[in-house]
């Protein structure tokens, strides 16, 4: 008797791309956990703001790390970071938070800290009984799960994500974000090789959502 393949779906991409809602929609489809990688960037440059933490000081960042218990909350296809117990809400979409986010980022020790915290993410979701993970962020299909069993990347012109983002009632500046993200000598984001890569400027997110879940559906009824 056969049983049905625990899969991983990473997708990449800017921000206003596409990868929240549609990872959200596929998660539902194919009963995945739902983890958004860049809540949790968000939520540990926030920690640190309130600490009084300045990325710039490294060493900082580094003893903050060291005192921060890093959890996982599910809230039905969703996990959701608990740091030291709490979860943050909407402060990580602050103005102050997106100004410092790419900076904080751009931290090895930050990164490697969190890189480990969502590889874990994809025993979370076998053990609680999904049918796999969908994870999103900017570095998921190279640097996170560079063997993931589908591997996307979304982008689209940057005025078209700029509006999105204002539509949102979000204050990012996508292009200086992109900048930032992309130039950082650690993990920078970049279409992983062998990656599918979507351009949704055109694209309703039903479509973008129809696009990705035939890729997956193709491959699945094949095994």
């Amino acid at each position: 008797m056969s049983t049905k393949p625990f899969i991983i779906v990473a997708i990449d991409g800017g921000a206003a791309a596409g990868k929240s809602s549609s990872s959200r929609a596929l998660s539902e489809q194919f009963n995945l956990l739902h983890s958004d990688t860049g809540s949790y960037f968000r939520s540990l440059a926030s920690e640190m703001l309130k600490r009084g933490v300045n990325y710039s000081d490294t060493e900082a960042v580094k003893k903050a790390l060291h005192s921060i218990n890093l959890k996982t909350r599910i809230t039905g296809r969703r996990a959701e970071m608990e740091l030291s117990g709490y979860v943050a809400g909407d402060e990580i979409r602050s103005a102050e938070v997106n100004a410092a986010v790419s900076h904080f980022a751009a931290i090895n020790e930050l990164r490697e800290t969190l890189k480990a915290y969502e590889r874990s993410q994809a025993e979370v979701a076998k053990v609680n009984g999904f049918s796999g993970l969908i994870m999103e962020g900017r570095d998921i299909g190279s640097a996170i799960f560079p063997d993931a069993d589908f591997r996307f990347y979304l982008h689209a012109d940057p005025e078209e994500r700029s509006k999105r983002r204002a539509k949102e009632g979000h204050l990012d500046k996508v292009a200086e974000r992109d900048r930032l993200d992309s130039s950082r000598a650690k993990d920078p984001l970049a279409c992983p090789p062998g990656a599918i890569a979507i351009d949704s400027t055109f694209l309703t997110l039903p479509e973008v959502v129809k696009k990705l879940a035939e890729i997956i559906s193709t491959k699945l009824t094949a095994q």
